[in-house]
């Protein structure tokens, strides 16, 4: 049975950002995303980190994966 994954995507300032993480691994993608809206050279906001957290939240209880392999 294929694992099921999550795709979260978002257009900025002329760059795309794609992370794609399963249920294990939605912690660790939170911290990494809070901790890319502290680099100064990235245009992620923590507005920006809200937003995609919120949309993980959505697509876990909604049960909305990505099929892969």
């Amino acid at each position: 049975m294929p694992k099921e994954v999550y795709v979260l995507a978002l257009t900025k300032q002329g760059e795309r950002f794609v992370f794609v993480y399963d249920r294990e691994s939605q912690d660790e993608l939170l911290e990494d995303l809070q901790d890319l809206a502290g680099e100064a050279t990235c245009p992620l906001t923590g507005f920006d980190v809200a937003v995609l957290a919120g949309k993980m939240r959505e697509q876990v209880q909604q049960g909305e994966p990505a099929r892969l392999g």
